[in-house]
């Protein structure tokens, strides 16, 4: 679906970093958060649906499924957007399945994806008859054999190829090099293939490749892809059959205006198209962040400017808890003072309440003067911001809110002191060891 002229103008005026406009998708910022509180997570339906656009546009003509990443954002509100747009969902848990099919998204289009799935949470997926297994050792194979024989059931199952790529990305979230935990190396995959036999309830029909995530180059996915394409060509060739090509997900996005320069989705696309050019199967994509991060802003007040010996702190109300990714990986994210431009320019430290010098969302970072109560904007948070939040120093929740075109709604309210503590019982109940 494409979003309106209006409501894309209002997303471009909401990331100008200027900072002298405060609406998103139509929706007054310091409006919403006098309803709503701060810190709290927003996101922009339109900016959501035009993606799906772009990539649904790219890839006309090709038999291709997108598969959204819900690890990314598993919030329902978001799913639900997946869902009405045809995109079924890559998962990683029994939680994610659970989630993906209580917003709707049909099992016939979720695919179960990660390294450490247990017995239990393949015993989900086969009951929920969901589309494909990414499976990922001879072991989880094995595994997957037995739990679907004792069924009576046959799954489908695609090889996730370790193609000994690197994504030229953050070391913590590159998955495609030899070192990584993920996938099986071309020698196992073609024993895998020569012995499927031996897996009488599993279709092996499929390869699957992911190589790790804001990969920002189209060199990593050509080297990738072309890989599992002349593995696929050696497995026709041997008389296999190969239903699906999985190619993963990781297309980055622009998380420092004027600094990163992500592919479009076409040329992603024309990628993918170049390196299959003679396969006719069908072609899985599991994109999450560049369908969310960009849709996203995290709002927060200055509790107060903290004058230093060297540096002056803008102390939030938001925290590592609330955006882990600074913390974790040194990432940046660009950061709005929604107030008056007018202000002199001041160098600031950005940091939250949290008792951790890693509680630092951005070092020396030139802002418009900030006071207590000032609104402050994080841009490019709707991936891996409120997915990966915690309660670290007994912190809730934050509340997350959709907005599109010029309304909007709380969906997700802040977490109580009583829900955050729930489960949580008195040493009454001792059992002998």
């Amino acid at each position: 679906m494409l979003i309106s002229q209006d409501a894309a103008a209002s997303i471009r005026d909401a990331h100008d970093v200027t900072g002298r406009c405060s609406r998103f998708d139509g929706v007054d910022l310091e409006a919403l958060v006098t309803r709503v509180g701060t810190p709290c997570h927003v996101y922009s339906a339109s900016a959501i649906r035009e993606r799906i656009h772009d990539l649904h546009r790219a890839l006309s003509g090709l038999d291709a499924q997108i598969c959204f990443a819900v690890k990314a954002n598993p919030l329902r509100a978001i799913l639900e957007l997946m869902a009405a747009a045809g995109i079924g969902a890559d998962i990683v848990s029994a939680g994610e399945l659970r989630r993906a099919l209580d917003a709707g998204i049909d099992p016939g289009r979720i695919v179960f994806s990660g390294v450490g799935k247990t017995a239990d949470e393949m015993c989900h997926a086969l009951d929920a008859e969901i589309a494909r297994f990414n499976v990922e050792s001879l072991d989880e194979l094995e595994t997957l054999q037995r739990l679907a024989a004792e069924r009576t059931q046959v799954a489908n199952v695609a090889l996730r190829i370790n193609p000994d790529v690197d994504a030229r990305t953050h070391a913590k979230i590159s998955t495609g090099m030899s070192e990584n935990k993920f996938g099986v190396n071309i020698d196992v995959a073609r024993g895998c293939f020569a012995n499927q036999r031996e897996y009488p309830n599993l279709r092996l029909n499929g390869l699957h490749v992911h190589i790790g995530s804001q990969i920002l180059s189209l060199q990593p996915f050509r080297e990738a892809l072309e890989r599992v394409a002349a593995f696929r060509r050696e497995l026709e060739a041997a008389g296999h059959v190969i239903h699906s090509i999985d190619v993963g997900g990781g297309l980055g996005v622009c998380y420092r205006e004027g600094h990163d320069d992500p592919p479009s989705a076409s040329d992603y696309v024309e990628t993918i198209r170049h390196a299959l050019h003679d396969y006719r199967g069908r072609i899985v994509l599991e994109p999450g962040r560049w369908l969310v991060a960009e849709a996203g802003i995290l709002l927060s007040r200055v509790i107060r400017v903290k004058h230093g010996d060297e540096r002056d702190f803008l102390i939030l109300d938001a925290a590592m808890n609330d955006l882990a990714r600074p913390s974790l990986y040194d990432a940046w994210h660009d950061i709005v003072a929604l107030s008056s431009n007018s202000r002199a320019q001041v160098e600031y430290d950005i940091v939250g309440p949290v008792c951790e010098t890693g509680d630092t969302f951005a070092r020396g970072r030139m802002l418009p003067e900030c006071g207590e109560g000032d609104l402050v904007m994080i841009r490019t948070t709707g991936a891996y911001a409120a997915s990966m939040a915690s309660t670290y120093n007994s912190r809730p929740l934050a509340a997350e809110v959709l907005v599109d075109r010029g309304r909007w709604s709380l969906v997700r309210r802040r977490q109580s002191h009583a829900e955050m503590c729930l489960g949580e019982l008195p040493a009454l109940d001792w059992q002998e060891a």
